[in-house]
């Protein structure tokens, strides 16, 4: 099944990134995984996020309420201007509904720094 996802994203470390960010990803039962890419802003300058997580969702059928998940996966981010850099990111979020075809998400992630992200996932059809 493909997930799609749309939201905000803010990092703070030594390069502090501010953007938007649209993700794509395949899930199955309680695991999956997601490539992302968010466009913003490093400092003055224009910057791409670029990164893919392997998720486990721990109740990913629930309907109602809000379901925790963890992943581990890999980021790059890059500036006009500067060097580029290359993370290893641990994320925690929460998803609402995960069995339902649309939900939010609020994440946050360790990997060069703090990563925190909030949005919509739509899902197709359960």
């Amino acid at each position: 099944m493909t997930d799609l996802s749309a939201g905000v994203t803010a990092a703070f470390g030594a390069r502090d990134f501010f953007g938007v960010e649209a993700g794509a990803g395949r899930s199955s039962g309680q695991t999956g995984i997601e490539g992302t890419i968010a466009a913003g802003a490093d400092g003055d300058a224009a910057a791409v996020r670029v990164g893919t997580m392997a998720r486990f969702i721990l109740m990913p059928t629930a309907r109602r309420g809000a379901s925790p998940y963890g992943g581990l996966g890999v980021a790059f981010l890059g500036a006009r201007g500067r060097a580029g850099a290359g993370y290893l990111c641990a994320t925690l979020g929460v998803e609402a509904a995960p069995g339902r075809r649309r939900g939010w998400y609020v994440e946050g992630a360790l990997g060069g720094g703090v990563l925190l992200t909030a949005g919509m996932r739509w899902r197709p059809a359960r």
